[in-house]
C-alpha cells in the first residue's frame, strides 16, 4: 500500500495478531490505556525492526561488532523506513556526559574556540599573538619614515651562570651589543651583571631607519631575532644612541606570553575536552569534582555529585584550556550559562573580518541548536549540567533538539510521551518541534497521552480496550475528529468530552495546621517560605525548571526523611522545617525503577511473594515433605531449577547471528525443579500463581485478608493487568511509580504520612488518571498529607491547595507565583498554569466555596 507503514499480524508481548495501517509522512499518535500494548507496537515491534533491517544492511564482518537483533514476532511490516527512537528513560548515567556534550554543542564549541578564541597568559592574563614575519614587517612599515627602530631578540636567564654564558655564545657568533636592564652594553667589554637573577638579556639584531627598500633586511632580521628569542621579538621604536625608546613593540610567533615567557599548547579543539588529557584537569580526570582518593574505574560514578575539584572548581578542565577566550570568557564561563543566554551572548560576539569568516558555520550552528532547546522549553538548563541530574522528560527533549539540529529526512522518528514534565505553555512549542520534524519529510510517531498532542496528530491509533490480556487490540483508528465519533474508543469519548474527571464538589478541608519550609535556596529557589496544608492534597505547579523538584524532592523530602528515618540524603538548601513533628512517616514515591533485576517483579517488592510462598510452606503436602518456604523461592537453591538458575531462560551466543534466548529444557521455563512444582494450590502451582495478572491472583487469594490487601491496592492503582512476576526492567516508570504507591497503600496508616510524588501522571491515560486521584483521595480522607509535582490539569484541578512557581525557568524561576485554591490560583495574575487552569474550570463550572483559611501571601 503507497505512502504507508504496513503492519501485519504482530503478536507481539499482548498484541493479538493485529494489522494496522500508519501513513507515511504524518504526524501520528499511537494511545490507549496503560498496558494495552502502545509501546509493544510503537518500540518493540516497529523500531526493533527497523533497527534490526539497518544492522542485516551492513557487510558480515561489521556486523560481529554489534549485538544483532532478533526478529519481533510480526508477519511483515511493509513500507517501513529507518528508524530512529527517542525514549523517556533516564539520562546517561556518565558523569562524563552533559547537555552540551548530548547536543553536540559543546563539540562545536571546542572547534569555535579553537579557531577563532584570543589565548591569554596564564600566569598574567596578557593576550597573546601569533604572528608571522610577514605580519611583523607590515606592522612596522606602518611606522613614520625615518622612524628609528632597534630589532632586539629577548633571552631571560634564570642564573647569572646562564647569563653571562648565554651572553659570550652570542659574542662568538659575531653580535655586537645586548641590553641589559634597559641599559646597552658592548659585548667585546667585560660585562658584569648584579646578583638577583632573573637576567633579562635583550639581543641586540640590527638598528635601522624605517624607508622604502629595506623589507628584505627587516624580514632577516625579524627571522634571527625569533630563533634567538625562541620565537619572541622586541622592537625598540624611536630609539637613539643612549636615550630610551619611545615605544616597545613586542611579537610573538608561538603561543607564549611575551611578557612572562609562559607557553601555551598547540590550541586545537581536543585542548578543550574533559574528556582527553589534553584538556581535562589533571587533578579529577576531567570530572569536576574531587577524585581523591581514586579506588578504581567505578570512582568517577561514585564520585560525580561530590565537592568541585579544588584546582579546576568545576570546570573539568587545565588551566591552559580557560586562558582562551572568546567575548572576554573562557569556554567554562560559556557552558555554565543557561541556554537562552549563551545563545545571545554568541550571537552578539564581536569577531574581526578573518575569525568572522572562520567561524561563521560554527556559531550558526550552536545558536541553531540553542534555539531547539529554547523552543522545547529548556533554555534554563546549562550547557555544563550532567546528564545524569535530568529527568526522564528532559533528557528526552534535549535528545529530541538533537535529532532536528541532525537535519535528516525520509526517516521514522519515535517518541514516548514527550510531553513528560512540560508545562502546558511550552507544550505548543514542542508540537511545533514534532510538525516541523514531519514536514521535513520525516513519518513521526508518538506514544502520547496529552489531549493538545492528540489533537495536533494527523493520525490517531487507539489501543485496548483494557490492559494486559484484555488489550493489544487497535480498538479505533482514523482522524482525532473521527475518533470522537467512535463509541467504543474510551479516548474518544474523554476527547470529545461525554466522559471526563469532574472538578470535585468541595475542596478538602484541611486541619488547620500547617508543614512550613523556611528560607529554601536550593538551585535557583529564592529564599523561598512555603507552607503546605495539613490534610490535603497540594499540587506544586510550574513550567519547566523553575524550582519544582528543587522545593519539593531535594528540600521539603529529604528534610522529612533525615528527621523521621534518619535518613543520609542531602537536604537542599533551607533556614528552617517546621511542623515535621506531625508525621510519623514520610514517603517519597517516584519513577525510579522498583529493582534493576529480572528477578525483582511486583509480587517480591509488594511483600505478596513472601506470603505467598508461606501460603505453598504450609499445604499438606508441603508439610509432609518437609518444604519451607525458600523452597519456593527462585532465587534460593534446593526449589529453583539448578540448570537454569531460576531464570527459566538459557541465553546462547550465535557469533554472527543474534543472541538467542530458549526457555531451560529441563523446566521448560517454570524456574522451578520438578519437585516443587508439583505441591499445588487449588491446582496451580507456584509458577503457575506467578503467572497470573493482579486481576487472577485476587480471585484465587481474595480469602486471604492480607494477601488480598496488598493485591487490591495494585488492582486500585490500575495495575490489574501486571503479571505477579513480571520483571522489574519491563515495568514503565509510571508502572513502578504505582507499585510503590501500591505498596505504601497496603501498610497500615494511623493517617500521619506524608506522601511526595514526582508527576505520578507519567505514563497515563485519562482513566487510568480518574483512577489514580481515587486513591489519593482514599490516601487524604485518611488523614494524609499528599504532596505532588504535577502539569496534568485534571489533577491539578482536583487539587485541595495550589503552589505555582515560576515564572520561568532557571534563573528566571524560583519564586512563588500564585498559591491558593485552584479557583483562586485561575484568577492569579501572571501565572501561567492559572490562565490554563481558568480554561479548565469554566469548561467545567462549579460553585466556589471560600477556602477553609486564608491563604498565606504571595
Amino acid at each position: 500500500m503507497p505512502g504507508k507503514i504496513v503492519v501485519k499480524g504482530a503478536r507481539v508481548h499482548n498484541l493479538k495478531n493485529i494489522d494496522v495501517a500508519l501513513p507515511r509522512d504524518s504526524f501520528v499518535v499511537i494511545t490507549g490505556v496503560s498496558g494495552s500494548g502502545k509501546s509493544s507496537l510503537a518500540f518493540d515491534t516497529l523500531y526493533a525492526e527497523g533497527q534490526r533491517r539497518y544492522l542485516e544492511s551492513l557487510a558480515a564482518d561489521t556486523r560481529q561488532f554489534f549485538q544483532q537483533l532478533e526478529k519481533p514476532d510480526v508477519d511483515s511490516i511493509a513500507g517501513l523506513s529507518p528508524t530512529i527512537a527517542i525514549q523517556l528513560t533516564s539520562a546517561v548515567s556518565s558523569p562524563r556526559s552533559t547537555v552540551g556534550t548530548m547536543t553536540e554543542i559543546y563539540d562545536y564549541l571546542r572547534l569555535l574556540y579553537a579557531r577563532v578564541g584570543q589565548p591569554t597568559c596564564v600566569q598574567c592574563g596578557r593576550d597573546i599573538r601569533v604572528q608571522t614575519t610577514g605580519q611583523i614587517i607590515d606592522r612596522l612599515l606602518l611606522l613614520p619614515a625615518q622612524t628609528r627602530i632597534v630589532v632586539m631578540a629577548p633571552m631571560v636567564s634564570a642564573s647569572r651562570g646562564e647569563a653571562e654564558e648565554k651572553l659570550r655564545d652570542v659574542a662568538r657568533q659575531g653580535f655586537v651589543r645586548v641590553m641589559i636592564g634597559g641599559k646597552l652594553h658592548e659585548l667585546s667589554q667585560e660585562i658584569r651583571l648584579e646578583t638577583n637573577p632573573p637576567y633579562q638579556v635583550d639581543l641586540i639584531v640590527d638598528r635601522l631607519a624605517v624607508r622604502d627598500g629595506i623589507e628584505r633586511r627587516l624580514a632577516d632580521s625579524v627571522e634571527i631575532a625569533s630563533r634567538f628569542g625562541d620565537g619572541v621579538i622586541k622592537v625598540a621604536v624611536g630609539a637613539a644612541n643612549d636615550s630610551p625608546p619611545a615605544e616597545v613593540l613586542v611579537f610573538s610567533q608561538k603561543f607564549a606570553c611575551v611578557v612572562c615567557g609562559t607557553s601555551l599548547p598547540e590550541i586545537t579543539p581536543r585542548l578543550f575536552s574533559f574528556n582527553s588529557p589534553h584538556g581535562a584537569c589533571p587533578a579529577c580526570g576531567g570530572l569536576g569534582v574531587d577524585a581523591a582518593p581514586r579506588r578504581g574505574p567505578g570512582e568517577a560514578v561514585q564520585n560525580a555529585q561530590g565537592a568541585p575539584c579544588p584546582r579546576c572548581h568545576g570546570t573539568r578542565l587545565k588551566p591552559e584550556s580557560l586562558s582562551v577566550k572568546l567575548g572576554g570568557r573562557n569556554i567554562a564561563e560559556v557552558t555554565a550559562l543557561p541556554v537562552g543566554e549563551a545563545v545571545d551572548l554568541l550571537r552578539q560576539l564581536k569577531l574581526g573580518e578573518k575569525e568572522s569568516v572562520i567561524g561563521a558555520k560554527v556559531l550558526d550552528e550552536i545558536v541553531s541548536r540553542g534555539r531547539f532547546l529554547i523552543q522545547l522549553g529548556l533554555g534554563y538548563l546549562t550547557l555544563d549540567r550532567p546528564s545524569f541530574t535530568l529527568s526522564g522528560g528532559e533528557a528526552q527533549r534535549v535528545r529530541l533538539a538533537t535529532h532536528i539540529g541532525s537535519g535528516l529526512a525520509g526517516v521514522l522518528y519515535i517518541l514516548d510521551e514527550p510531553s513528560i514534565g512540560l508545562h502546558q505553555r511550552d507544550n505548543r512549542r514542542l508540537l511545533a518541534i514534532l510538525e516541523r520534524l514531519r514536514d521535513c519529510g520525516n513519518s513521526v510517531l508518538v506514544v502520547e497521552h496529552d489531549q493538545e498532542t492528540i489533537m495536533a496528530a494527523d493520525y490517531v491509533v487507539d489501543m485496548g480496550p483494557g490492559a494486559g490480556v484484555n488489550g493489544g487490540e487497535v480498538v479505533a483508528q482514523g482522524t482525532p475528529a473521527e475518533l470522537m465519533d467512535i463509541a467504543a474508543s474510551l479516548t474518544g469519548q474523554y476527547l470529545s468530552g461525554r466522559t471526563q474527571i469532574n472538578v470535585p464538589a468541595t475542596r478538602r478541608k484541611a486541619t488547620g495546621d500547617v508543614l512550613v519550609v523556611h528560607g529554601a535556596r536550593e538551585n535557583n529557589l529564592k529564599n523561598l517560605t512555603v507552607e503546605f496544608p495539613v490534610g490535603a492534597m497540594t499540587c506544586v505547579t510550574g513550567v519547566s525548571g523553575s524550582g519544582k523538584s528543587s522545593l519539593i524532592m531535594d528540600t521539603l523530602y529529604n528534610a522529612m526523611a533525615q528527621r523521621l528515618h534518619h535518613s543520609r540524603a542531602r537536604a537542599g538548601e533551607h533556614d528552617a522545617l517546621i511542623g515535621w513533628q506531625q508525621f510519623d512517616r514520610a514517603v517519597g514515591v517516584d519513577q525510579a525503577p522498583i529493582g534493576r533485576s529480572p528477578r525483582s517483579n511486583p509480587a517480591t517488592y509488594t511483600g505478596a511473594y513472601e506470603q505467598i510462598r508461606d501460603l505453598f510452606a504450609q499445604l499438606p503436602e508441603a508439610r509432609v515433605r518437609g518444604y519451607k518456604a525458600d523452597r519456593f523461592s527462585f532465587n534460593v537453591r534446593g526449589g529453583r531449577c539448578d540448570a537454569c538458575a531460576g531464570d527459566g531462560i538459557i541465553r546462547i551466543d550465535m557469533y554472527f547471528l543474534p543472541e538467542v534466548f530458549v526457555p531451560c529444557d529441563v523446566c521448560k521455563g517454570r524456574r522451578y525443579n520438578r519437585e516443587t512444582l508439583e505441591i499445588k494450590y487449588k491446582g496451580l502451582s507456584i509458577a503457575d500463581v506467578l503467572d497470573l495478572t493482579v486481576n487472577q491472583a485476587l480471585e484465587l487469594f481474595n480469602a486471604i485478608p492480607t494477601l488480598a490487601e496488598k493485591l487490591r491496592t495494585l488492582r486500585d492503582v490500575g495495575l490489574g493487568y501486571l503479571r505477579l512476576g513480571q520483571p522489574a526492567p519491563s515495568l514503565s516508570g509510571g508502572e513502578a511509580q504505582r507499585v510503590k504507591l501500591a505498596r505504601e497503600l497496603a501498610r497500615k496508616s494511623a493517617g500521619r504520612c506524608l506522601y511526595v510524588l514526582d508527576e505520578p501522571t507519567s505514563g497515563l491515560h485519562f482513566n487510568d488518571v480518574k483512577q489514580l486521584l481515587e486513591v489519593l483521595g482514599r490516601l487524604t480522607g485518611s488523614g494524609n498529607t499528599v504532596v505532588i509535582i504535577e502539569h496534568n490539569l485534571d489533577v491539578i484541578k482536583s487539587a485541595d491547595y495550589i503552589i505555582d512557581l515560576g515564572p520561568e525557568g532557571g534563573a528566571n524561576g524560583g519564586w512563588i507565583v500564585a498559591r491558593g485554591t485552584p479557583e483562586e490560583v485561575a484568577r492569579a495574575a501572571g501565572s501561567y498554569t492559572g490562565e490554563y487552569l481558568k480554561r479548565v474550570l469554566a469548561d467545567q463550572p462549579m460553585g466556589i466555596s471560600e477556602p477553609d483559611r486564608a491563604s498565606p501571601p504571595v
